[in-house]
């Protein structure tokens, strides 16, 4: 007889995640392992009513073998932090079955978007490999944190999405960056230490630490970021650019061509500590932080994470 491919297995599942298709994509989930009772050795599914319930159904789950989070890149935020209480010998293998708007995370994986029963499939048939995280004071972050106006247009984002705006993806992030734009003129000013060796005094209006290479629905803010690498890409700012610079900067990082600008300088580290003289926007995976000094630093092959059959790296 097989081995089950996923053992025990813990479905945390937002249903009000992709405006509400979690729901039914957690449904679909249940009635597949109830189907395929091959696929693993029994399963539990949990679905969540508030923000913070990921974490903590993730951090009980030390008898599971396999951990699946289904929703959008907060949901599987908090499922990454709430496993990162379980000791790495006992820590389950993370599965995704990505519903949301931004789905950056699912990106990096290779995973099918918005597409329940195409992500199953590949959490079936996919390799499990070890993957890099990023942690920020208390805080893990499995893509992206940032400073900046790009933090606050994913604050926008967020609020706006609570408040029932339509606007999904792409269309909804540049909306908000074209509202938020005339509040980034003068930026924000740090001082930031990279691997203990290098000091930087800068002005900054955006300055991105990422895992994965986009954020904001497929901006590729660090093209050429690699989830296990044991670094962290960061991209910043050199100068304060116009408004018309910073609207074709924009353009440009969709594809990944603003780092020929510049205007803007990435690097790679494996730590930072930064201190901001004023209260900045900051965000990690799309959720809000706060505060003034961060210390940052990237955790090599600290998650053991199912990827598409199909990714490159």
């Amino acid at each position: 007889m097989p081995t089950p491919r996923l053992g025990r297995t813990l479905v945390i599942a937002n249903p009000a995640s992709h405006s509400g298709k979690g729901a039914a994509a957690a449904d679909f989930v249940e009635r597949f392992l109830n189907s395929f009772e091959s696929a693993t050795e029994g399963y539990t599914i949990q679905r969540t009513t508030a923000m913070g319930d990921a974490r903590i159904m993730a951090a009980a789950a030390r008898k599971f073998q396999t951990v699946i989070a289904l929703g959008g890149d907060g949901v599987i935020h908090e499922v990454v932090n709430g496993l990162m209480d379980i000791p790495i010998q006992d820590r389950p293998t993370l599965g995704i079955i990505p519903m949301g708007t931004g789905n950056d995370y699912a990106r990096t994986l290779g995973l099918a978007r918005n597409a329940p029963e195409a992500a199953l499939g590949q959490i079936m048939q996919g390799p499990v490999r070890k993957i890099d995280l990023g942690k920020v004071n208390n805080e893990y972050f499995m893509q992206t944190l940032s400073f900046g106006i790009d933090a606050a247009v994913a604050h926008d984002t967020t609020a706006r999405r609570n408040q029932g705006d339509n606007q999904e993806g792409t269309a909804l992030f540049i909306s908000s960056s074209l509202k938020l734009l005339s509040k980034a003129h003068e930026g924000w000013h740090m001082i930031a230490t990279v691997d203990d060796e290098k000091t930087l005094d800068l002005q900054e209006i955006f300055f991105a630490i990422n895992i994965g290479p986009t954020y904001g629905a497929g901006f590729k803010v660090c093209p050429a970021a690699v989830p296990n690498d044991g670094l962290l890409d960061v991209c910043y700012n050199v100068r304060i650019p116009t408004v018309p610079t910073i609207l074709r900067l924009l353009g440009m990082m969709r594809a990944g061509l603003h780092t020929t600008s510049r205007v803007i300088k990435t690097m790679r580290a494996k730590k930072l500590h930064i201190e901001f003289t004023e209260d900045v926007p900051v965000q990690t995976d799309g959720e809000e932080l706060e505060g003034r000094i961060f210390d940052v630093e990237v955790l090599p092959d600290e998650l053991r994470v199912i990827t598409s059959p199909s990714c490159t790296w």
